[in-house]
């Protein structure tokens, strides 16, 4: 039984993690717009100055791209919360019962894992080359840190009850 209440915890918090950036994106929807915008533009690469894929500068299409990034980032809040809830409603199941009921949590961090590792890991990262600069290596090694959160919560999670 102690596992379970871990594993509602645990949601809890990713759901707060996802929750808070989101938020926290909106807050500061310029400075948001500008670090994205930043990152398309590819600004300032020295290292690897050229690329197989053109920058981003429409600044419409930046838009487009922060406000996916923000709406993925909520709704894998919600999904998360909603998830908890869902698994503390059936804290006291079967196991069968307790399982099943942790499917929107592995979906919300799914859909983490799909905005720290794709979006920012392989998309910023790989395609963007944002490691080149010190805006861009700073955004990636916290995408990695909560990347790294959602797996580790989606594999405690996902364990059989």
């Amino acid at each position: 039984m102690g596992i379970r209440y871990l594993k509602i915890v645990l949601v809890m918090f990713l759901s707060l993690l996802c929750l808070i950036y989101g938020l926290q994106n909106l807050a500061n929807l310029d400075a948001c717009f500008g670090a994205v915008s930043y990152v398309l533009g590819m600004s300032e690469h020295t290292y690897y100055a050229n690329s197989w894929f053109p920058a981003v500068t429409n600044s419409s299409l930046v838009w487009i791209c922060v406000f996916i990034i923000i709406l993925a980032e909520l709704t894998a809040g919600i999904l998360l919360l909603i998830g908890a809830f869902t698994m503390f409603k059936a804290r006291q199941s079967d196991s069968a019962t307790f399982n099943q009921a942790k499917s929107l949590s592995l979906i919300g961090a799914g859909i983490g894992i799909i905005v720290w590792f794709g979006f920012f890991g392989v998309l910023g990262g790989a395609w963007f080359q944002m490691w080149q600069t010190s805006v861009g290596a700073q955004s990636l090694g916290g995408a990695f840190q909560y990347f790294a959160s959602c797996v580790f919560i989606w594999l405690i999670v996902r364990s059989d009850d």
